[in-house]
């Protein structure tokens, strides 16, 4: 998710093309991934007008997962691959992009989110309105933010682990696929008690496109919270001194 060649601390890219170009990069895969992701919403719901069932759960947790490892692989040698609010800020928290970037990355997110929310909207019919991120029965605000913070740790912590730590190895090579399944594995637990977003953007497109913001707020800090303490936690236990060194501060 995050390449080395973009962890630079401090560096000023603002006048960089790559910056732009890899904002770009953000702004499609985002764009997809919504697409993807609310896509299996709006189809399960056609398929299975009474609401969510086993099988469906497999489905959206697929069509996320995948849309995840498709992504990532197609972006991470131009962006980094982060795909997710989250994603970005839990690597600038850990020194790993510049702020800069972090600004470009997160207007290229949402946009790209949105674009895709409004899309389905407008041209795919679906039984009921565009799907939003929703806490299930019975979830208070702090249970739907403990347990974002909890799955967006996860998939953070696996990020830092497969893509970013420089001891990663060979292991390196399968990252999109162990985020992804990250990302897969935390829908079966999430969707029916706050629908597993993980990702700002992810909850961001639909409910600007419908504006909708009941409890929106729960999927910026339970994401964001988890995220940056991930990204802190690796940071400075995991990530050996000698290559927390080769880094300036912000």
């Amino acid at each position: 998710m995050a390449l080395d060649r973009i962890s630079l601390r401090g560096a000023d890219d603002s006048s960089s093309t790559e910056a732009w170009k890899a904002g770009l990069a953000e702004f499609i895969a985002t764009f997809l991934f919504v697409f993807i992701g609310v896509g299996s919403c709006i189809a399960n719901t056609r398929i299975s007008p009474e609401g969510l069932t086993p099988a469906g759960l497999v489905a959206i947790a697929l069509a996320h997962g995948l849309a995840i490892v498709i992504t990532v692989a197609a972006t991470a040698n131009i962006s980094g691959g982060h795909v997710n609010p989250a994603v970005t800020f839990g690597l600038a928290v850990g020194g790993h992009i510049t702020i800069f970037r972090l600004a470009v990355y997160w207007v290229a997110q949402l946009s790209g989110a949105t674009l895709a929310s409004l899309l389905l909207k407008r041209y795919v019919p679906s039984t009921e309105s565009l799907p939003v991120h929703a806490l299930g029965a019975g979830v208070t605000d702090l249970g739907g933010v403990v347990l974002e913070i909890v799955l967006t740790f996860s998939l953070i912590f696996v990020v830092y682990a497969t893509a970013v730590d420089p001891k990663k190895g060979s292991i390196g090579v399968i990252a999109p696929l162990a985020i992804g399944f990250t990302v897969l594995a935390n829908h079966f637990i999430g969707v029916p008690f706050s629908g597993a977003s993980m990702n700002p953007a992810r909850s961001f497109g639909p409910a600007l496109a419908t504006l909708n913001f009941h409890h929106h707020w729960v999927y910026w800090v339970g994401p964001l919270v988890g995220g940056g303490f991930a990204g802190l936690l690796y940071d400075n236990v995991f990530l050996t001194p000698e290559v927390s060194g080769e880094y300036q501060s912000l």
